[in-house]
């Protein structure tokens, strides 16, 4: 198993964890089963390994996908056969704007537009560093962000 730097397994659950209020405070302070609480569940997530990853898209509120009116992200399947959507948004997190969600919280409005297989050399750890920290609706925003995971070597 690869190991995660203590200072980037804090930095990591402070996010999810700041997600988590964010997420809760807006659906009436419930929480979800699935929002990971612990520095294990943590390390297990972002060591997890890619089987295959599939750019997908969405429209954008409540526009027809047209270029970049539309949300892209990377739906990646991983060795235990679950899946999770890492995409980046303007305050999608706080320590970083590229975050992971369990796709079955996507909508049917996604739409594969690229498949890879992976073949387990890359983690979700590696997608999320690829998407970027930072977000900027001109210059690194979620389709720049998905095509740098798409594009990792």
């Amino acid at each position: 198993m690869i190991s995660v730097h203590p200072a980037v397994a804090v930095v990591c659950l402070l996010f999810l964890i700041t997600t988590e209020a964010s997420i809760s405070s807006g659906r009436g302070g419930r929480s979800f089963p699935h929002d990971i609480r612990t520095k294990s569940g943590l390390n297990t997530l972002f060591n997890s390994r890619v089987v295959k990853a599939e750019r997908v898209r969405r429209p954008l509120g409540g526009f027809p996908v047209i270029g970049p009116l539309s949300h892209t992200g990377v739906r990646v399947t991983l060795t235990d056969g679950s899946q999770k959507l890492i995409h980046k948004g303007s305050g999608y997190g706080r320590s970083s704007e590229t975050v992971v969600v369990d796709a079955k919280h996507m909508s049917p409005k996604w739409k594969v537009i690229e498949t890879k297989d992976i073949k387990g050399t890359r983690t979700i750890s590696d997608f999320v560093k690829a998407g970027g920290r930072n977000y900027n609706v001109l210059t690194d925003n979620c389709h720049s962000g998905s095509r740098k995971m798409m594009d990792q070597k």
